[in-house]
């Protein structure tokens, strides 16, 4: 057999297995979008909100200040925004792809009996984009540049509803102090109480004991709340990015907190910063996994080169240069399976990043249900505590009277008061938890911050 018939043959094979290489790839980045058209709706017992931005979530102009200044300041944040800046550089490098390559050489050489010679040389290397292989380099770049775009943008969210938790825990701890200084205040008065009846012959040392006991034991839960605050306040300068000693002056009241936006599934999950960054991972796996496969098949390039030599430098290229073109089709024959093998680990790559997607939509469908059944359950147990409060309230006031009168004893008197600056607490922890739920709630629909 000639051997150019040979050649012929085997480039024919190649491309033909080629190409049903290429064809054999699985469409995961489809499959991934269409997955949460299936989640079902969200439960229709939780009333819909108005905003639909998180910065809208609460309104106060201070906080707004410290989110922006978060944004502006926070390290971590800048840090992901520096390796968009990467991706972005990236993406612009791998566009010089698409053009030839022009490279200028200059020499000079000398031999014994000579004159030097001088010798200049343009050369144009370009492959010709047969198979759009160079277009899939730069789709799977540009692919990879929208995952960090949609990270950046899940940074930025996350780093807004750490601060307004942040700035929203200090209002509920300096509220608590509150509530533990007016229980410091009432245990005191008891003190008084009970010296002035002892001094009447009306009571015995034992219940000053027990006031003082109960007294004692406040203060050191104000202590602790005072430390608990100064942490939250250093909390606060971290995700701030300030490396002073600042303190803060938060309101003594809990601002508004309005309810987030609940769409359906499908418009809740699309805005998920996180699924976008996913899906785009699927894409440029995608992308990467057709480039390993046309590997595979022929490639042409083209070589044009223009070369002079002259015995002055200043006419090299200039004098009568000689040109030649060379036009060079290659094939892979055998290279011991290794293409096909970075073709398959291509593709796997996509297997794997499809199911790191379906991992992301659960864990995002579970935080949206979770947020939703305990925005309910937080309005629930906060009436029933209010009720309690308010019918404790009327028992401890019954038993301040029964006690001046002789009719209980300083120990009910101090379990009843204890019972009912407990369920203030309470009431008031719950208040914080169910405000700090709906930041939670607009970070898991996808609420996130404006540009």
């Amino acid at each position: 057999m000639p051997t150019h018939l040979l050649i012929s043959i085997l480039l024919a094979l190649t491309l033909v297995s080629g190409c049903s290489s290429v064809g054999g790839q699985k469409d995961y980045s489809d499959r991934a979008s269409i997955m949460p058209k299936s989640v079902p709706d969200w439960s229709d017992d939780v009333s819909l909100g108005s905003a639909t931005h998180l910065t809208e979530i609460i309104s106060s102009q201070e906080l707004q200040s410290l989110v922006f200044e978060a944004l502006d300041n926070n390290p971590g944040l800048q840090k992901t925004l520096l390796a968009l800046k990467q991706s972005q550089a990236q993406l612009r490098q791998k566009h010089g792809d698409r053009y030839p390559e022009l490279n200028a050489g200059f020499s000079a050489s000398k031999s014994e009996d000579s004159n030097t010679q001088y010798a200049g040389t343009l050369t144009l290397n370009w492959q010709l984009d047969l198979w759009r292989q160079i277009e899939d380099g730069i789709s799977a770049v540009e692919q990879s540049l929208f995952r960090q775009q949609a990270t950046y943008q899940a940074a930025r969210d996350t780093l807004a509803a750490e601060t307004m938790s942040s700035w929203l825990s200090l209002v509920s701890q300096k509220r608590s102090l509150v509530i533990e200084q007016q229980r410091l205040n009432t245990l005191e008065k008891n003190e008084e109480v009970i010296l002035q009846r002892y001094q009447r012959g009306l009571g015995t040392l034992d219940d000053l004991d027990s006031a003082r006991s109960s007294t004692f034991s406040t203060r050191a839960s104000l202590r602790e709340l005072e430390q608990s605050i100064r942490q939250g306040e250093l909390a606060l300068n971290s995700l701030l990015g300030r490396v002073t000693d600042d303190q803060y002056q938060v309101p003594d009241q809990y601002p508004i907190v309005e309810q987030p936006l609940t769409d359906l599934p499908e418009q809740t999950l699309a805005r998920r910063p996180d699924l976008q960054a996913a899906w785009h991972a699927i894409s440029a796996a995608e992308s990467d996994a057709r480039v390993a496969y046309k590997d595979l098949l022929p490639r042409i390039d083209i070589q044009a080169t223009i070369e002079d030599i002259s015995n002055s430098p200043g006419n090299a290229l200039l004098n009568d240069p000689v040109w030649t073109l060379l036009g060079q089709l290659t094939a892979p024959i055998f290279q011991g399976g290794k293409l096909k093998a970075a073709a398959e680990i291509a593709d796997l790559e996509s297997a794997i990043q499809y199911q790191d997607y379906r991992e992301t939509l659960l864990t995002a469908v579970e935080e949206v249900r979770n947020a939703l059944a305990r925005e309910q359950e937080l309005s629930e147990r906060q009436s029933y505590i209010q009720q309690a409060l308010e019918k404790q309230r009327l028992t401890s006031s019954r038993y301040e009277d029964r006690y001046r009168a002789g009719n209980a004893t300083i120990l009910e008197l101090l379990n009843v008061q204890g019972q009912t600056y407990d369920l203030e607490t309470q009431l008031d922890t719950l208040t914080f938890n169910r405000l700090d739920n709906h930041i939670t709630l607009a970070l898991a629909l996808g609420l996130g911050v404006t540009e």
